[in-house]
């Protein structure tokens, strides 16, 4: 009678613990989802204000067509991209973060839209949007850092692969280019 209720403890004390486990991946696929969706609503807040600059920006640089069009492709391109495709979503936001350098870097030649208050303000909207975005990024890998490694650590991968956890893809910078620090000219 000992003996089963020893048995009956342990499995007791296995059960609990693979209850914890679980509850411990639930919780970081939670985190790691909740991240993505900060990125998400920053992303989206981002691609609303862009129509907007764009709009500014027309009426200064009309014979800069091509790059303003490219700002609006890349824009709908990132806006396209299935929200759960987190490395098709950073590539093609990548390429609109590329293609509003390009639109800043012209506007830089343009001292009359650089003195615009209308201009200035979207600047500053779109410049505190992408620290928002930065910060959500960091949330967002560092969720999904947690959760990965308790997918592929043992004992938890055993429940991890028993009840269909999969690991998340980090949100990075896809350029090489973009990670290099810029040259700038006196």
């Amino acid at each position: 009678m000992e003996i089963l209720i020893l048995i009956l403890a342990i499995l007791a004390l296995v059960a609990l613990y693979l209850i914890r486990l679980y509850n411990g991946l639930v919780r970081s696929r939670q985190l790691a989802e909740e991240g993505w969706s900060g990125i998400d609503v920053q992303l989206k807040r981002r691609a609303d204000l862009i129509p907007n600059l764009v709009n500014t920006l027309r009426g200064y640089v009309q014979h800069e067509r091509e790059t303003l069009e490219a700002v609006i492709r890349a824009r709908n391109q990132a806006l396209s991209v299935s929200p759960g495709d987190v490395a098709a979503r950073a590539a093609a936001e990548g390429a609109l973060g590329q293609a509003l350098g390009k639109l800043f870097a012209l506007a830089e030649s343009y001292p009359d839209l650089k003195a615009s208050e209308n201009f200035l303000g979207l600047q500053t909207a779109l410049e505190t949007l992408e620290s928002e975005i930065q910060m959500a990024r960091r949330y967002y890998n560092g969720a999904a850092r947690e959760l990965n490694i308790q997918i592929e650590s043992f004992p938890s991968n055993l429940v991890a692969s028993r009840f269909g956890f999969s690991k998340k893809t980090y949100f990075e910078v896809a350029e090489s280019g973009d990670r290099a620090l810029p040259q700038v000219s006196l």
